[in-house]
């Protein structure tokens, strides 16, 4: 049969308070981000596998909070009194990255607002070469969101789905559940890769695509 020319689209992810599903794995952690007026000092490390859900619990923060979102590869100083910065170990090594949330920081904090900090890992384990940023970083409280239970995965696998606009029978999740790596990476790789492939070769959303998939995986 011959393949139909497919586009990477984007897909659009729902990133609402409704739209996140809460288990054993990740319940702590919402729990402490949304609490934060609790925070010690006013700041959280919230940290994560890759796909884990902490730019989602992040967004759910911001909407509750009006803090603005900042990526750590494009810092800028913020005039908002919650601010969330994320993915901050990739900025590990980069003085001026690392000169510029030291600042962010300090301002953030020094007028009374609130800090939330994402990354992978917990920060003792990020490479940040300026001393009084890593400083701030290895003492600020850390809650982390551990690789999914079931419920979990079958959460991540639905909504991602869903975020694509498919829906897969409730054998096919089943199926992916029960044969796939117990991890947020691979479950995001796996969706994409069905979509991708049931558009370029017309085919439906079932077992036998899953089946095909994890294979082309495990290689």
């Amino acid at each position: 049969m011959p393949q139909q020319l497919s586009f990477d689209l984007p897909s659009r992810t729902a990133l609402g308070r409704d739209d996140f599903f809460i288990s054993e794995a990740n319940a702590l952690a919402v729990a402490q981000v949304e609490q934060d007026d609790l925070w010690p000092n006013g700041k959280l490390v919230l940290s994560g596998p890759k796909g884990a859900g902490k730019t989602h619990l992040s967004h759910v923060w911001a909407s509750q909070s009006g803090a603005k979102i900042i990526h750590a590869a494009s810092l800028e100083m913020p005039e908002e009194n919650a601010v969330v910065v994320e993915d901050v170990h990739t900025i590990a090594g980069h003085h001026d990255a690392e000169e510029m949330l030291f600042h962010i920081h300090n301002a953030v904090l020094g007028r009374g607002g609130r800090l939330l900090l994402t990354g992978i890992g917990a920060p003792n384990h990020w490479p940040i070469a300026l001393a009084d940023l890593a400083s701030r970083l290895q003492g600020t409280a850390l809650v982390q969101i551990d690789e999914p239970d079931d419920m979990l995965l079958m959460a991540v696998l639905v909504k991602g789905f869903a975020d694509r606009q498919l829906q897969p029978t409730p054998a096919v999740l089943t199926y992916l559940l029960r044969h796939s790596e117990r991890s947020f990476a691979h479950a995001h790789q796996i969706v994409a890769a069905m979509d991708k492939r049931a558009l370029s070769e017309r085919r439906t959303i079932n077992r036998d695509l899953a089946r095909d998939v994890l294979a082309d995986l495990a290689r």
